[in-house]
C-alpha cells in the first residue's frame, strides 16, 4: 500500500517539509516518485521513519542516525548505551544546576556545577569514535551494512528471531561443558549464521569474537542478559570449536 507524503507525514505526526529533507538529505528516500513528482511512501519506509524520529528524540543527531539504520545489532546497542550514558549525565547535570539554583535562592555562595557541556561533549565524542574505531573501518562492518541495508522489515524480524532463538539455546547450555557436543554444534550454527546474514566468518574471526564476548564487558552484558554464563559458554566452545583442525 502506498501513501502520499502528506498522509505519511500526518500519520506519523511530521511536517511534509521534514520528509522533503530527509528525502533531500539521502535519510529516507520515498519508495516511489511519479512523473508528476509526486512522493509515496509505503510501510517500510514508514518503519525506517519511525525508527528516525526514534533515534531523534534520544538526541541523536541527523548524521549519525543514517548509519544506524543499517548497522548490526550489536553496533546499534552500542550507540544506544552511549547515548544512555549521556542522557544520565545531562540528567545529573540538570539536577545540579537546580540544586546551584535553590543553594543560590537560599543565600549560599555561588558554586561550579560538578558536570558541564564540555564533560558531555567530551563523553559524545569519545562515543562517536569508539563505535567508528570499532566497527566503520572494518571490511566485515561494510559487508554487513551492505547486507542488512537490502532486507526488508520481515527479512530482519527473521534473522532477530533466529539471532535471539542461538543465543536463547546457548543460555540453556550455560554452566555445562563447552567442549560438549550441543555446544559444539550451537558454534556451528551460530558461525552459519553469521555467514549467511552478515559477513564471511572464517575460524580466525569467529575465534575473536569469542575472546571478544568475554573480555568486552558491553558484548559479555548483552549475551548475559539471555541469561547468566551465556558469554562464558559461548566464548569457551568457540575456543575449542576453532581449535580444532
Amino acid at each position: 500500500m502506498k501513501f502520499q507524503i502528506g498522509e505519511t507525514a500526518a500519520m506519523v505526526g511530521v511536517t511534509i517539509r521534514t520528509l522533503r529533507y530527509y528525502d533531500r538529505i539521502g535519510l529516507l528516500k520515498p519508495a516511489e516518485i511519479s512523473e508528476a513528482g509526486y512522493r509515496y511512501y509505503t510501510e517500510r519506509e514508514i518503519s525506517l521513519l519511525q525508527q528516525i524520529l526514534f533515534y531523534r528524540e534520544l538526541g541523536f543527531p541527523l548524521d549519525e542516525i543514517k548509519p544506524l539504520l543499517c548497522a548490526p545489532e550489536a553496533v546499534r546497542k552500542r550507540a544506544l548505551e552511549c547515548r544512555r550514558r549521556l542522557l544520565l549525565m545531562e540528567r545529573e547535570r540538570i539536577d545540579g544546576l537546580i540544586r546551584l539554583a535553590e543553594e543560590t535562592i537560599g543565600g549560599k555562595e555561588m558554586t561550579k556545577p560538578r558536570i558541564t557541556v564540555k564533560d558531555m561533549e567530551r563523553v559524545r565524542e569519545q562515543c562517536a569514535a569508539e563505535v567508528r574505531s570499532r566497527y566503520g573501518g572494518t571490511a566485515e562492518y561494510t559487508e554487513s551494512e551492505r547486507r542488512y541495508s537490502a532486507l526488508s522489515p520481515y527479512e530482519k524480524d527473521k534473522i532477530a528471531a533466529e539471532q535471539d532463538e542461538i543465543l536463547t539455546a546457548f543460555a540453556e547450555l550455560a554452566g555445562g561443558a563447552p567442549e560438549s557436543p550441543e555446544a559444539q554444534r550451537l558454534v556451528k550454527r551460530w558461525q552459519e549464521f553469521i555467514i549467511a546474514n552478515f559477513y564471511p566468518c572464517t575460524k580466525e574471526i569467529l575465534a575473536g569474537l569469542g575472546k571478544l564476548y568475554i573480555g568486552d564487558e558491553r558484548f559479555k552484558s548483552n549475551l548475559n542478559a539471555y541469561g547468566g554464563g551465556t558469554a562464558e559458554i559461548m566464548s569457551g566452545a568457540i575456543a575449542i570449536y576453532c581449535e580444532e583442525k
